[in-house]
This record gives structure tokens, sequence and C-alpha cells, in this order.
């Protein structure tokens, strides 16, 4: 795995609004999706002039990533308006596309305006928590509930991440240090939901189909943030989760929905 973050986020430029990144080999098939949407995030901003932070993205995973083959973020000017920027960035590898975006930017500090209605689920301290992370990039403490089946058909879970290092001051590399964590929990709700409903005690490997992420609130990657995750259906081997993730204080900072497809996992 990659020593830090920012190296992952540092993207070469091949000619005009394109950019080539790499990833490590992950513990499964191909490319982490995580990896893809935050590279992807980072592409369409450096697009983007200053004074603006993302505000939302949509992403569409169309073929698997191979970790031995670059990536090329092509990124396509949709609008520069005087409030919004939209961008779209296809990320392709030889195979074709792997992933098509959408992603919209806001001029920072456009209003004052600050209602929110939902409030922070009351846990454990992160220090409290279980650590679950599969990598050296972020930690991530489980504090309620469980990524695996229970058995009583309660598919929820809140745990603490922070990614482990300095990220420095700019919005957009908090933003996409959250859309890289974010792929990492929610689907594996919708596999121990199916689990527990659909096939007991067999193993089923969740795979993002698409993956939404709104940010409301200014943050800080690099603090703990609370995942709060939920699997609401499942249908045709589609699973759909949601969360809402919090700061410290109690702000909620974003909100992430994402469609897995379960299958079971090739064998050697």
């Amino acid at each position: 795995m990659p020593e830090q973050f920012q190296t992952m986020m540092d993207l070469a430029s091949h000619g005009p609004d394109t950019y080539v990144g790499a990833g490590p080999r992950y513990p499964w098939e191909g490319l982490y999706g995580g990896q893809i949407v935050a590279q992807a995030l980072r592409a369409a901003d450096l697009t983007v002039r200053p004074g603006h932070a993302p505000n939302s993205l949509h992403a569409y995973f169309l073929r698997m990533g191979d970790p031995d083959e670059p990536v090329r973020f092509e990124v396509e000017r949709l609008r520069d308006g005087h409030s919004f920027v939209a961008r779209q960035v296809v990320a392709r590898q030889s195979t074709g596309a792997i992933l098509n975006m959408s992603a919209s930017f806001q001029v920072i500090g456009s209003s004052t305006m600050d209602v929110q209605l939902s409030e922070a689920p009351q846990v454990a301290s992160p220090e409290a928590g279980k650590e679950v992370s599969w990598s050296q990039l972020f930690e991530m403490r489980l504090v309620e509930g469980s990524f695996q089946g229970s058995g009583d058909g309660a598919q929820s879970a809140c745990s603490w991440f922070r990614v482990l290092e300095d990220l420095g001051p700019e919005p957009s590399m908090h933003a996409a240090a959250l859309a890289y964590a974010s792929d990492s929990g929610p689907g594996w709700l919708a596999g121990a939901l199916h689990e527990v409903q659909c096939a007991p005690a067999r193993a089923w490997r969740p795979v993002s189909l698409d993956h939404a992420l709104w940010f409301h609130r200014p943050f800080r990657a690099d603090e703990w943030l609370l995942f709060e995750a939920s699997s609401s259906s499942l249908r045709d081997s589609r699973g759909l989760t949601q969360g809402r993730i919090f700061s410290q204080d109690g702000a909620l900072v974003a909100t992430v929905a994402q469609e897995v497809f379960l299958r079971r996992p090739r064998t050697v």
C-alpha cells in the first residue's frame, strides 16, 4: 500500500484536462472503487478555478480496474457558472471505461444559511472502537453494529474513521479522502443482509455499481468522522445502502448512498 494518501492523489498531467494515476494491489480482485472515485474527483478539481469546493458527486462503476495498469482520467468541462461548476470524468484503462462520474463544485462561502435537522447518534468514542480498517491510509473503529450478518436482520453500523496523515488546508483534498473512505463498509451491510435473509452461511462479495456523495459542511478527513451506515433494500442481487457522516462536534458533513451487486467470490 502507498504510504501517503496525497501521493495517490498526485495525478500526472497527460494533455489538456487529462490526468493519469495509479493505485496499489488490494487484498481482492481489481482496484478499490473508493480509490477511483477519489482520483476522479481530484482530476475534476484540477480543472476548477480556485475558491470552489466539491458539493456532490455521482459515479457509475463500469468495469473492474486492473491494479497492474495506470488509470487515465479524462475530464469534460460541462459548465462554469457564477456559483457552481460542473465536470464529467471518465476513467479508462486498456479494457475501456471503468468509471463515469459527474461532479459539482460550489463557490466557498456563497451563503450564510445553515440548518441541520439530523442529529448524530450517541455512540462510544473512537478510542473504545474495534479497529476494522484494511488500509494503512486510514483508521476505522467500529463502535456499534457489525459489517457481518448478525442473524437478527438488523443491518446498521457506526464507525469512526480518519486519514493517517495531515492533509493540509485544501477542502478538495479532504473531500477526496472522504470519497476514498466512504466506499469501505456500507456495501458489506448489503452483503450481510443477503446472508441473513437469503443465503445463510454462504460467502457473497459486494461489488459497487454506483456511488453518490453529497458534501454539506466543511470538515477535515484527518480528524475523526463518524460514519452511520445502514442497508434498506435487497432485490435482484442489488443492495442499497446509505450513510450519514458527522464530525466529532455533531455537524452533518456529508451523506452517501451506494448500490452494490452481490456475487459469489471467484474460486482459485
